[in-house]
C-alpha cells in the first residue's frame, strides 16, 4: 500500500483540490443521498480513509454519529482540529477493527485504489463490511478501470487563495495494473517559495473484480455510472 501524506501536503490538500473544482460538502450529500435511498434509517457513519475530515464535516450534520479512520497522521491531525468530538481513528483499511458497527461505510476520492493487489482489496472490503450492520450500505468510490485510465496523462493547475499561491503539475504512468501518479507542486506564500513532490502507486481493478469483492465480503453491490468524478461509485448492502 503506497501512500505518503506529509504535513506540508495536508496543509496544501484542500486548497489544491478544492481549486480544481472538488466540493466535499456536495459529494457528502450525494453519498448521504444514495446509503438512505437503501437504508432510510441510517444514522451512523463510517468514513474510511477519511483524509482531513472534508466529507465528515457535512456528515456530521446529516447523521446521529459519524467517526472517520485514516493512516496517514498529518491528515488525522488536520481532521481532528476541525471536529472536536468526532473520533479519527488511525487504522489501515485493510484490517481495521473499530469494535463497533455503523449504519453506513463509505470510502471516498479513489481511496480503495491505494490497497495494492487484488488480495487486499478483498481484505479492505471485507474490514468495511464487518463494519456495517445487517442491511447497513458500503459506497466505494473507485480509481479508474484498466480501459478507462490513460497512460502518460498530464495535468497542470494553479489556484490562489488567501495569500497562498499553489501550482500543481501531475503525471501518470501504467505498468500493467500498476499506476504511478507523480505531482509536484510549487507553493509561494509570504514566507517565500517552496517545493513539493509526491508520488502515489495506485491499482487499477476491474468492475468485475470489485464486484466479485463486494459479494465475497457479503455485501452484494452495483456499479453506478457517473458518480463523482465520472469513474462511477459501487454501492452495496450488507446481507
Amino acid at each position: 500500500m503506497s501512500l505518503s501524506y506529509g504535513s506540508g501536503f495536508a496543509e496544501i490538500y484542500e486548497v489544491v483540490y478544492r481549486g480544481r473544482g472538488k466540493d466535499w460538502a456536495d459529494e457528502a450529500r450525494t453519498v448521504a443521498e444514495m446509503a438512505t435511498a437503501r437504508f432510510p434509517a441510517a444514522a451512523t457513519l463510517l468514513d474510511v480513509a477519511c483524509g482531513t475530515g472534508a466529507h465528515l464535516e457535512t456528515f456530521r450534520d446529516l447523521f446521529d454519529h459519524v467517526e472517520g479512520v485514516d493512516r496517514a497522521p498529518a491528515m488525522r491531525a488536520v481532521a481532528e482540529a476541525r471536529l472536536p468530538g468526532v473520533p479519527i481513528h488511525d487504522g489501515d483499511m485493510r484490517d481495521f477493527d473499530l469494535g463497533r458497527t455503523f449504519d453506513v461505510v463509505c470510502c471516498m476520492f479513489n481511496s480503495i485504489g491505494y490497497v495494492g493487489g487484488l488480495p487486499s482489496l478483498r481484505a479492505a472490503l471485507c474490514s468495511m463490511a464487518r463494519h456495517l450492520v445487517p442491511g447497513g450500505v458500503l459506497v466505494v468510490e473507485p480509481w479508474y478501470f484498466p480501459e478507462t485510465f490513460v497512460d502518460g496523462h498530464v495535468a497542470g493547475d494553479l489556484v490562489n487563495q488567501d495569500g497562498l499561491t499553489v501550482a500543481r503539475v501531475s503525471h501518470t504512468v501504467r505498468h500493467d495494473r500498476t499506476t504511478t501518479l507523480e505531482v509536484r507542486f510549487l507553493i509561494g506564500d509570504r514566507h517565500g517559495i517552496r517545493d513539493l513532490k509526491q508520488v502515489s502507486v495506485l491499482t487499477l481493478f476491474t468492475k468485475d473484480e470489485y464486484l466479485t469483492a463486494f459479494a465475497q465480503a457479503g455485501c452484494p453491490a452495483a456499479y453506478i455510472e457517473g458518480g463523482l468524478a465520472n469513474r462511477g461509485m459501487f454501492v452495496g448492502v450488507r446481507q
